[in-house]
């Protein structure tokens, strides 16, 4: 089986813009979460997200005309900029640019997106409802298009091979990579770029999980306390937005020009829960048989994992039945490695959280160190698992395992190693 490695990374998030601006922020215990400012939030519930903020680029925050063209901003969802502005990093930094035809053919895109231009979606529903049906734009439509995101990518370098999104809720950004991985696995490829993007931290978004009672509403005082997985007072999730996209390559291709690799992917496992259309399955067997999966197609056994990032939103139920599941693939070396969440520092990036985290677990596997849990301050579980509360803990990190679950009982996780 060909073997794929990871040669290029790039984020957006409400810690900011870049890599390494995200990395720095989240290691020193910063909260990207704050109280909405950007519509009217007087008649929701929960009031606080971990939007993306503008600013200058030198400044590390996200200048939307650096990465699109002011005339292509106005046709485009906010998700389809944030991804584009996360694979234009990671295309940079990956330093892969077809140079001729075959090239081209030999490189995809498979960026996906948990819920799409839901925002473009609510203002055009807006102006149909009032009469303003010739207001439409003609751009409406692929603005809101969740396949938008890989086209765009897809059409700015000309890249000809696969392209494809992905759409699994808040599993996207995971089976995104897992699955671009198999593309070149089976010889479709040799370089995809991969990952998630997300932009629903709108009225209609934040109605919608809010009439669903799944977001935080307890801390709309102190956001940056609201995303606290697995700790007493956790009493839902925080909603997030921005993008995270990885490029992967063929080993041997990765090689040949001289690539910087990053690490290697080398488990993907998925499972449904079959259970219910929002909760998780109370038994944890879809998480576990997802995990699992993930260590059997990476030839290792679990005692050689280092670090998971969890899914952890900081959901009651969802947290305790992660927590349990965990518990029950790793078992007594469940007391031997690190596992955090770090929906605690951005909230949840939805279709974007699975690429966005895989991200942050290769950052671990490179520096060594594990990001901390933010709010962990009373932990439910019973402290079997370290999960690296409140500050982040160096140790040499060479495997990690992300996992990634979403509505509709599907379930992603992949398994990264140190390059060797």
């Amino acid at each position: 089986m060909r073997r794929v490695v990871v040669t290029g990374m790039g984020l957006v998030t409400s810690l900011g813009c870049g890599v390494e601006t995200n990395w720095k922020s989240l290691i020193a215990g910063k909260n990207g979460i704050k109280a909405i400012e950007s519509f009217d939030v007087s008649d929701l519930p929960a009031k606080i997200a971990g939007q993306v903020a503008e600013g200058a680029t030198a400044d590390g925050l996200f200048a939307p005309e650096d990465w699109v063209d002011s005339k292509d901003l106005r046709r485009m969802d906010n998700f389809i900029v944030y991804g584009l502005a996360a694979a234009i990093q990671a295309v940079t930094d990956s330093g892969w640019m077809p140079e001729g035809e075959e090239d081209q053919i030999r490189t995809g895109v498979m960026i996906g997106s948990g819920i799409g231009g839901l925002n473009e979606i609510a203002k055009n529903a807006i102006l149909v409802e009032t009469g303003k049906i010739r207001r439409i734009s003609p751009f409406f439509i692929p603005a809101s298009l969740v396949n938008l995101v890989s086209g765009h990518v897809s059409i700015k370098y000309g890249f000809k091979g696969p392209n494809h999104a992905v759409v699994t809720a808040c599993s996207t950004g995971a089976h995104a990579i897992g699955d671009a991985a198999r593309i070149i696995m089976w010889d479709d490829a040799d370089v995809m770029i991969a990952g998630g993007s997300e932009a629903a931290t709108c009225r209609l978004g934040m109605a919608g999980f809010c009439a669903a009672r799944a977001l935080s509403t307890h801390f709309n005082d102190t956001p940056e306390r609201a995303s606290r997985p697995w700790d007493k007072d956790r009493d839902g999730f925080v909603m997030g937005d921005g993008g995270g996209v990885v490029v992967l390559e063929e080993l041997e291709h990765a090689k040949a020009r001289g690539a910087n690799i990053l690490a290697e992917i080398v488990g993907y496992g998925m499972s449904g829960d079959a259970n219910h259309i929002t909760a998780p399955a109370p038994d944890g067997n879809g998480a576990r048989r997802c995990m699992q999966s993930a260590l059997k197609r990476a030839e290792i056994n679990p005692d050689e994992i280092d670090y998971v990032n969890a899914h952890g939103t900081s959901t009651p139920l969802g947290d305790e039945i992660e927590y349990g599941a965990v518990r029950q693939v790793f078992g007594e070396h469940s007391k031997k490695f690190l596992m955090s969440s770090t929906k605690s520092a951005i909230g949840h990036l939805l279709g974007a959280a699975g690429s966005v985290e895989a991200i942050f677990s290769i950052l671990a596997i490179r520096d060594g160190i594990a990001p901390p849990t933010l709010n962990l301050e009373n932990p439910s579980v019973d402290g079997g698992i370290d999960l690296v509360a409140l500050e982040a803990k160096e140790r040499p990190i060479k495997k990690v395992l992300s996992n990634s679950f979403g509505f509709g009982g599907t379930n992603a996780s992949l398994v990264f190693k140190a390059f060797e």
